[in-house]
């Protein structure tokens, strides 16, 4: 079966194909452009040539994309209105009266000073449904609806938001006002809240479904080009989507919810590197992993803790400042990649990033226009990346020029050589990655002495070694095919939907049934949506969960309910939320009451994923396969010093081979960094074990 992962990044596109039968694996990188699908069809169809694989042959695609990102980001998504109950229009604007930054009094508040949905065109239309049960009080006016719809219309509005105020409790009037939406604005992008997020908490609800409505015709018109030009390649195959929450959609799940892709790339790095974690995780111990995927312009940091990975509360998932009710993984993203740009601001202080060279025109050392310096350009200017060595040789560097940009635009006014410069450069930016990783462990509970770190990304395996070192991590991980983890990340996962249902239930008052009950209709929307997407039954796996709180609380914590429909014991429910509450907040309440706020179940569906490949074993001394010794400049013990450093090419290494720093490994993906004090590992599908020397 022949598999390809196509995940695009900021920079660079990466492109993965494996074929599980003869175990043949191909890895390629283009430029990302600035139609995302150009590159991505550049790179397809160059991944072919190069292995002689037949487009028709490829069985599974599956992809990671930036574009909705990318739109709420630089707020470039397409003129969107609003439908919503009488009197609530302003909810988006309003929010809950909550300063993002408490003690800030010039603070930007994103959905006010960059709405979504100007206020002009949240129209209000007559109708309420009214608690518990979502019972009618007020039907729907269905002519204020078409009057709304014809001004959105009139008013060259291209995609439209219907968000009722208990439309979680009863779509009915939702779905009523969509037909109507659709009829008076046939070519209008239409989403209702109900579809979106059926939950409560109406700021929140609202404004996912019209950052869904903002970004829908920019996402589906791009997945339709992208599909239009794979058919015309000759790739017959099913598009599968990575989602934010870990799992793949069909291209038609996306394009009704785009909203759900706004994490899409980085999710497909964690994905990866929890599967190389595991491989080399012995089966008596916890899969306790710190990865870190470190591209061209930003570092996304991730935790998988005793095997599951970490998912982000609601209270905490936002994109671009905005609040978004998705199930998404856990991500800390900062600026801090190998484009990042090293400048003295207006008052001298020596920084790095969160601005980027990006792709083009990219670092100085590319030698295609960059002017500033770099983390890239730190690296070439201590030597550990080479001529002739990076991207396989593939890519000339302009080493004078990037030596020439630390040196003028940094060192000199410093007052310190460009080689003290281009280590500042680096310590600033790893300063930047421990932080993130310490707020994502230290900050949590979690001990980084407990965890292994996986670096991936063109730029992160260099980094790995003093990360490690400056946390307190014992052991760092290379995956194989670093440079594309993301993209081999895509492969490894499956079919995955998100459903839920908001039952105020207090637990003294609800039974072991009438809780198996309440589920039912998620477990049955869950089947039927894979069942439609050709999984067989006993492909299938239900998780089922629950947002708990204490009464008088105003956030939950999720707990396991039980899984496949099977319900677990009352007693053990709340045993779990009074763990997860100490774990969370560091103490619990066991005398009071428990409330049911969310029931949720998570359906997925097995796909065929990438196989291991081992390493042959070694048969000879890594000393061997010595390609060159170089002078390389590194840090230990506090003194700065040029040492006699070995190259090895990673392509040449068998399993069992270690090696003593300073070492640097290239391939064609990504460089390797291996310090004085840190010795190398090759293990036994190809991984790479980074442990400091005692």
């Amino acid at each position: 079966m022949t598999i390809l992962g196509v995940d695009i990044g900021g920079t660079f596109t990466d492109i993965y194909l494996i074929d599980n039968e003869t175990e043949a694996q191909a890895i390629h990188k283009v430029s990302t452009t600035d139609d995302p699908s150009d590159g991505a069809l550049r790179g397809i169809r160059d991944i072919c040539e190069l292995t002689d694989t037949p487009p028709g042959e490829i069985e599974y695609l599956l992809h990671g994309t930036t574009i909705a990102t990318n739109a709420v980001v630089e707020h470039d998504g397409v003129p969107t209105g609003m439908i919503t109950t009488e009197n609530y229009r302003d909810i988006t604007h309003i929010g809950r009266h909550q300063r993002p930054q408490n003690y800030s009094i010039q603070q930007d508040i994103p959905w006010q000073s960059m709405p979504l949905v100007k206020r002009r065109h949240r129209k209000t239309v007559s109708e309420r449904l009214t608690p518990p049960d979502g019972s009618i009080e007020l039907p729907l006016d269905e002519d204020a609806v078409a009057e709304a719809a014809a001004e959105l219309k009139a008013e060259g509005i291209d995609a439209i938001a219907v968000c009722f105020l208990f439309s979680y409790l009863n779509d009915a009037h939702e779905q009523r006002a969509k037909e109507i939406v659709e009829e008076v604005h046939p070519d209008a992008y239409v989403t209702a809240s109900s579809e979106v997020y059926a939950q409560f908490r109406e700021f929140e609800r609202f404004t996912t479904t019209a950052m869904n409505a903002f970004i829908g015709p920019a996402v589906t018109e791009y997945l339709a080009r992208f599909k239009e030009g794979l058919e015309t390649f000759g790739i017959s195959a099913d598009l599968h989507i990575m989602q934010s929450n870990g799992g793949i959609a069909t291209e038609e799940m996306v394009a009704n919810k785009p909203v759900s892709l706004l994490l899409s790339g980085p999710a497909a790095g964690i994905l990866g590197g929890k599967w190389r974690s595991e491989v080399n995780t012995p089966p008596d111990q916890p899969t306790n992993t710190i990865t870190l995927d470190m591209g061209g312009t930003s570092a996304d940091i991730g935790i998988i803790d005793d095997g599951e990975i970490v998912e982000a509360n609601v209270r905490e998932t936002e994109i671009g400042g905005y609040p978004v009710l998705a199930p998404m993984i856990d991500i800390e993203t900062i600026g801090a990649g190998g484009g990042s740009i090293a400048y003295l601001d207006q008052g001298g202080a020596f920084r790095v990033g969160p601005k980027s060279a990006g792709a083009n025109p990219g670092p100085v050392s590319y030698g295609r226009g960059g002017s500033e310096p770099t983390v890239t350009d730190a690296h070439v200017t201590l030597g550990r990346v080479r001529e002739g060595f990076f991207l396989g040789g593939a890519m000339d560097l302009a080493v004078d020029a990037a030596r020439d940009a630390v040196a003028e635009q940094i060192a000199d006014p410093l007052g310190m050589g460009p080689v003290e410069a281009s280590l500042g450069i680096l310590d600033i930016v790893n300063n930047s990655m421990a932080n993130a990783i310490r707020t994502k462990t230290i900050q949590k509970g979690r001990d980084p002495e407990q965890f292994t770190l996986v670096t991936f990304g063109g730029a992160g395996p260099m980094h790995a070694a003093d990360l490690a070192r400056e946390l307190d991590i014992p052991r760092a991980l290379i995956p194989v095919n670093p440079g594309v983890l993301s993209a081999v990340g895509l492969s490894t996962t499956d079919l995955q939907y998100d459903y839920s249902n908001t039952e105020f239930s207090l637990f003294d008052e609800v039974t072991h049934a009438s809780l198996a009950d309440t589920y039912a209709e998620l477990l049955a929307q869950a089947r039927e949506q894979l069942k439609a997407d050709g999984v067989a039954r006993e492909q299938i796996h239900l998780e089922m969960t629950a947002d708990c709180r204490y009464v008088g609380q105003g956030y939950e914590l999720s707990i396991p309910v039980g899984t496949n429909g099977d319900v677990d014991e009352l007693e053990t429910l709340r045993e779990r939320f009074h763990q997860a509450h100490q774990a969370e907040f560091g103490h619990n309440f066991p005398e009071n009451p428990i409330e049911v706020v969310n029931e949720r179940v998570t359906g997925h569906g097995t796909l065929p994923s990438s196989e291991l490949v081992g390493l042959p074993a070694a048969t000879e001394p890594v000393e061997n396969r010595v390609l060159t010794t170089e002078t390389v400049h590194f840090r230990h013990d506090g003194e700065t010093d040029a040492y006699e450093t070995q190259f090895f090419e990673r392509s040449s290494l068998r399993a069992g081979h270690q090696i003593q720093g300073p070492a640097i490994v290239s391939e064609k993906d990504s460089t390797i960094v291996i310090p004085p004090d840190f010795t190398a590992h090759v293990l036994e599908y190809g991984d790479i074990e980074l442990n400091q020397t005692e």
